[in-house]
């Protein structure tokens, strides 16, 4: 909790303890000030219905200014400044009154003397007033602030979901073929396989939460899942390399970060060769970032910002959840031609983990 919310939370639940030593300290103050003007120890009886009377003035004004707060700015500073100026012609005429009943030497000599009587309790309610309204509002500012930020993240993570689970349906449509085609040609085995890998694979992409990151281990494994079902599709056309430092496989991803670039690889650099292709994977930590590229051989592209509707969904997806999720933070997402052909994915994200023991668990129950 902030510094500004625990003091707001105290004022909350505060108001009489504040209200109570308020007073207390004017009781004070005025009993003080007067014994160093010479007055006798009893005065403290006048100072303290003094204090008694302001208590229960500022309760019930209380009471009138929370009445007035729905109201519009300038019929609430009205009406606040009406119930300030009565509050004061009360808390004015208490005073004058305790103070002559306790006081023989303090008559007042002119209608000056009633209006200086009146001035010193309408500048106390005043700050009274400004003290209270300040903490109103301060509260009210605070909880509009909290509002906004929790629509704020709602809105984030209905976007971030909204774009995770954009799955690709030729990726599922092309795998039901090719379980139908296994089946007919009569191997049972190997369809019953990619059924396996289809199911835990979807099963992943369902319940893991888009907001939520994991391991950059834990995302492999996800990854191969993945891999392992378009393996069974294209065979030996489809060769994949990777190089995961161990450092890099405890830092923290989003869930299916690698899914949608790898896709979109095997649909431009695979899919359309005849000879197929390779897929290279490389993670490691630079400094303070974890650099993760994906490399392909194929044709590669000639204007990645000229493309027909519908292509390159996924490229355009992981950068709309980086930016979502680490904002500036996200220092790089390049996508460039490689030489002599093919393409290269280039992030680059804060490098932040999770202990090696908790990393491990977490493979193992993954």
């Amino acid at each position: 909790m902030t510094p500004m919310k625990t003091v707001l939370a105290f004022f909350r639940r505060s108001f009489w303890p504040l209200q109570i030593g308020g007073w207390l300290g004017y009781f004070a103050l005025n009993f003080t000030a007067a014994l160093g003007e010479g007055k006798e120890w009893w005065y403290m009886y006048s100072s303290m219905s003094v204090t008694l009377s302001g208590f229960i003035v500022t309760s019930i004004l209380r009471q009138g200014y929370k009445r007035i707060w729905h109201l519009n700015g300038p019929r609430m500073v009205l009406s606040a400044a009406g119930m300030l100026f009565l509050a004061a012609v009360v808390q004015a005429t208490a005073y004058v009154n305790i103070l002559f009943k306790f006081c023989d030497d303090c008559d007042v000599h002119s209608v000056f003397g009633y209006l200086w009587y009146f001035a010193s309790m309408f500048y106390l309610l005043l700050s009274w007033s400004g003290l209270y309204f300040g903490i109103k509002f301060s509260r009210q500012l605070q909880q509009q602030k909290e509002a906004a930020l929790k629509a704020q993240a709602m809105a984030h993570e209905a976007q971030l979901k909204m774009l995770r689970y954009q799955l690709n349906p030729h990726f599922l449509f092309n795998t039901l073929n090719a379980i139908s085609t296994l089946v007919l040609d009569g191997r049972g085995s190997t369809a019953n396989g990619m059924v396996a890998s289809l199911s835990a694979f979807l099963r992943y992409s369902l319940d893991s939460d888009p907001v939520q990151r994991v391991s950059l281990a834990h995302e492999i494994d996800a990854t191969n899942l993945y891999l392992s079902i378009e393996q069974l599709r294209f065979g030996e056309r489809l060769r994949v390399r990777m190089d995961i430092t161990p450092e890099a496989r405890s830092a923290l991803v989003p869930s299916l970060l690698l899914q949608p670039l790898i896709e979109n690889a095997i649909k431009y650099a695979v899919s359309k060769r005849e000879e197929g292709g390779t897929i290279e994977i490389d993670a490691r930590r630079e400094g303070s970032g974890l650099v993760i590229t994906l490399r392909d051989d194929g044709p590669g592209c000639k204007d990645f910002n000229d493309r027909p509707a519908g292509h390159g969904v996924g490229l355009s997806n992981t950068r709309e959840r980086l930016l979502v999720l680490y904002g500036e933070r996200a220092q790089e997402f390049t996508i460039a031609n490689r030489e002599p052909r093919g393409v290269e994915v280039r992030i680059r994200l804060p490098f932040e983990s999770i202990p090696v023991d908790k990393a491990a668990k977490a493979e193992m129950t993954a």
